[in-house]
């Protein structure tokens, strides 16, 4: 698939509110995808949950690409997002914020160019380039020793 290369899915309803999504065009299995007790099944994950899992996969992905770009050979990264769904004026359900924390397996004295590497990562991302129109994304980083290297927010619940 190339980069201008548009990408497609379908879904197929499996039963109530879950979903079958094919990945088209690719040899990836089906995903099933369904919503919450009571509405769902809890047979797999909400969309609201895969979209946050997209956003922390892109910038897990666009960090080490950075990384691996300056000749740093990073160990295992860690990525935890945390979202609370909210109502709008409207009364629905919105994810206004999410909040994002990037793990880095070594200390910052471990990685070449990380200053620049963490000034640029985030324009390479995107699905969270994309989602920032609807949704403010707070990302952090952190080291291996919990120094935050990117950001400075926190969760809270009820932000």
């Amino acid at each position: 698939m190339s980069a201008e290369s548009p990408i497609r899915l379908t879904l197929e309803q499996d039963r109530d509110y879950a979903f079958r999504i094919h990945f088209d065009e690719t040899s990836l299995e089906p995903l099933l995808a369904d919503e919450d007790s009571p509405l769902g099944h809890d047979r797999g994950p909400t969309p609201s949950r895969l979209l946050l899992a997209s956003i922390a996969n892109c910038l897990s992905a666009s960090l080490l690409f950075a990384l691996r770009k300056y000749k740093n050979q990073p160990g295992t990264l860690r990525a935890e997002i945390t979202a609370t769904p909210s109502r709008n004026a409207d009364g629905r359900l919105r994810i206004p914020k999410a909040f994002v924390t990037l793990q880095l397996p070594e200390g910052n004295e471990d990685y070449q160019h990380l200053e620049r590497i963490l000034d640029q990562f985030e324009n390479f991302c995107t699905v969270t380039q994309s989602v920032r129109h609807g949704i403010e994304v707070d990302v952090t980083v952190r080291d291996a020793h919990g120094r935050t290297l990117l950001g400075d927010k926190s969760f809270e619940a009820g932000s």
